[in-house]
């Protein structure tokens, strides 16, 4: 059985926290349970709150990269919490650029800078 990310409804919008080092399959199902679940949902922002994450490899960083242009295609603006050093600096060797991101250091910081945005 495939564990799948928990994606939680806060008003008008998601809130995530990846607990866990990612797959490649777990990234893939992540992507397409976030895009089905703002759908469903009409979610305006989306909080991805990845603190738990250590180490990013070059798959799981695109899947990452797709995932929040994504997101923006279907209307939804997103702030990405608690990006370590290391997955900051891999992001960037690979070239996965998250311009016009949001950005915040903790949930809570990443959740009022997504409601400013959203003008609640």
């Amino acid at each position: 059985m495939r564990v799948r990310i928990p994606i939680l409804k806060l008003h008008d919008c998601l809130l995530i926290s990846i607990q866990w080092e990612l797959d490649d399959q777990t990234a893939l199902q992540f992507q397409e349970d976030l895009l089905q679940k703002i759908h469903e949902t009409s979610a305006r922002g989306v909080v991805i709150d990845i603190t738990s994450i250590d180490f990013i490899d070059s798959f799981i960083a695109k899947v990452l990269g797709d995932v929040i242009n994504m997101s923006r295609l279907m209307g939804a603006k997103v702030v990405i919490t608690g990006i370590q050093p290391a997955v900051a600096i891999t992001l960037i060797e690979l070239g996965i650029r998250l311009e016009d991101v949001l950005t915040a250091l903790d949930l809570e910081k990443g959740l009022e800078k997504l409601q400013l945005e959203l003008g609640d």
